[in-house]
């Protein structure tokens, strides 16, 4: 069962960090549920040649497959389809900018049946190097197209109530929320002076620790120290806005405010890492419920006057 695990080839030079930093959590929930390429087939059923792509970098899983990972390894499903959204986002750019890992075809996987059962054929693997630093900006992403490696013979290994990603849609919203967000940013009703990159109320400090663009440290759970400033509203020391419109998918400083205010209004949305991922929607869903406002899992000005009550 542990033959064909590490050591493991070293990813392309040219991969994404987005687009990296999946892999290697792929490759570690792999070595650490001691599950063979083989095995992972079976219980997928995506084939063994195709998990030997996803975990050498040189394709994107389908997001299905990431599911059917995570239920295989008994890993945080949630967490592994934010890191995929990311990656997704980066794979889709103008040019590849993924680098090496392109899209993946259809989002069903294959028979098992298809899987290669010698588990022997598989290629021998080096050592891949220390992971460099990750980082995930906002994405705004055009969609490439590719005929599809392999075509899909069933719908099996799919986890059920996913919500389907279209990618140009997805690209289009997420470019929209850019240029909605600068706009309201430094409109000309906004008093108050810039600093580090946003705008500071006049008379208040700056409350962005780190005064710089925002960068996304897997696994950093941000601190929520709230407090009331004086203006009476509450803010968590990440960013003072109340209008910029931020949803799934997004990732800067207002999303570790929201979830810090989310926290501290009993509605926690798991780690305040600045990734608006599932669990952060459903958050937001269930304070815009609670608060009698329009229900769509988006932060807006209404869900933010809420917040900062």
């Amino acid at each position: 069962m542990w033959g064909d695990m590490s050591p493991w080839k070293q990813l392309p030079h040219s991969l994404d960090p987005r687009a990296r930093h999946l892999v290697v959590q792929l490759r570690r929930l792999k070595d650490h549920s001691g599950l063979s390429l083989q095995a992972l087939a079976s219980r997928t059923g995506y084939s063994r040649s195709s998990w030997d792509r996803y975990l050498n970098g040189r394709a994107l899983p389908p997001q299905r497959a990431v599911a059917a990972f995570a239920r295989a390894c008994a890993a945080d499903a949630e967490r592994l389809l934010a890191l995929h959204e990311l990656a997704a986002a980066a794979t889709d750019g103008p040019g590849g900018p993924g680098g090496g890992a392109r899209r993946e075809g259809p989002d069903q996987p294959r028979n098992p049946e298809s899987a290669e059962s010698a588990e022997s054929a598989e290629p021998t693997e080096q050592a891949e190097p220390a992971e460099p630093t990750e980082q995930a900006g906002q994405a705004g992403a055009a969609s490439t197209s590719g005929k599809p490696e392999e075509e899909p013979e069933n719908g099996g290994g799919g986890r059920s109530g996913l919500r389907p990603w279209v990618t140009a849609s997805v690209a289009a919203a997420v470019t929209a929320v850019v240029v909605l967000t600068v706009l309201l940013v430094t409109a000309p009703g906004n008093k108050g002076e810039e600093r580090g990159g946003r705008v500071v109320a006049a008379g208040s400090p700056v409350t962005d620790p780190e005064q710089k663009p925002f960068v996304f440290r897997p696994g950093k759970d941000y601190p929520c120290a709230v407090h009331r400033d004086d203006d009476g509203l509450l803010y968590a020391g990440y960013s003072r806005t109340r209008t910029a419109l931020i949803g799934k998918g997004s990732t800067q400083w207002a999303v570790v405010e929201a979830q810090c205010l989310l926290r501290h209004h009993g509605f926690p949305p798991g780690l305040a890492d600045g990734i608006f991922g599932s669990r952060t929607e459903r958050a937001v869903k269930r304070l815009q419920r609670d608060a009698h406002i329009v229900v769509d899992g988006v932060v807006g000005e209404d869900t933010w006057g809420v917040l900062r009550k």
